[in-house]
């Protein structure tokens, strides 16, 4: 998706520094640097007009945010949202803290990510690419998913929410193919309502509103995050 109507989106991301990152590569196995802590990193990939990633920074202040995409227009937008946001959180600085914008394609993020370097990645509403002779493009094959493994660590996960089911039945099979551990699956996440602690993106927002089914699922890939799963639900049986 690319937006128009911000000619000026250059101009305004150029006097962000210390929001949007436009060269990652720079930053590979340095982002601890980048936001002056260890705490840990999770990742937007395709964030669209950040809605999502800039919402998400303000609620969780204990953990850092990237957002992905390719397109000034869309950095542009969502560094409005970020500053928006932070504004109406009463924050003392333009944007969170916590939260960064990135400009770059997603087929290489292991040039700007180093091995263990993310906790989790979102994948929210991406492009579904319906024709099989696309499937190379989808965000859940199989070669995606070799890529997020080798850039997240022992807590690695991804949360991905999709309104196409055919997406979502490959994304599911994906995982499997990989032996993925997957849990809280869901094929209709607001069924019984919007959950207080739900963060929603712009998509989102409107499918709900028409009625639409919101398919969902958590997929635990890191070491860690399998062993405390296994370790709570066996704990829950006792």
């Amino acid at each position: 998706m690319r937006l128009r109507g911000k000619k000026n989106a250059p101009e305004l991301l150029a006097n962000l520094p210390n929001l949007v990152i436009t060269e990652p590569t720079a930053h590979k196995g340095k982002w601890s640097q980048v936001f002056g802590n260890d705490r840990p990193i999770y990742v937007e990939l395709g964030m669209g007009k950040g809605q999502f990633v800039t919402e998400m920074s303000v609620k969780y202040p204990n953990i850092n945010f990237i957002g992905i995409d390719m397109y000034d227009e869309l950095i542009a937008r969502a560094s409005e949202k970020a500053m928006a946001v932070s504004e109406r959180a009463g924050g003392a600085e333009q944007h969170p803290s916590n939260l960064r914008l990135m400009r770059a394609n997603i087929e290489f993020m292991e040039t700007f990510f180093e091995e263990n370097e993310l906790s989790r990645i979102y994948l929210n509403f991406s492009d579904p690419w319906p024709k099989k002779k696309h499937a190379r493009r989808r965000l859940t094959h199989p070669r995606f998913l070799e890529k997020y493994a080798l850039v997240m660590n022992e807590w690695g996960e991804i949360h991905q929410k999709t309104d196409s089911e055919t997406l979502f039945e490959f994304s599911l099979n994906a995982y499997a193919h990989m032996e993925y551990l997957m849990k809280d699956i869901s094929l209709n996440l607001h069924r019984d309502g919007i959950h207080e602690e739900h963060v929603m993106t712009e998509y989102e927002q409107k499918f709900f509103e028409k009625g639409m089914n919101i398919h969902r699922v958590e997929v635990l890939i890191g070491e860690a995050a399998v062993k405390q799963h296994r370790e709570a639900k066996l704990k829950g049986m006792k």
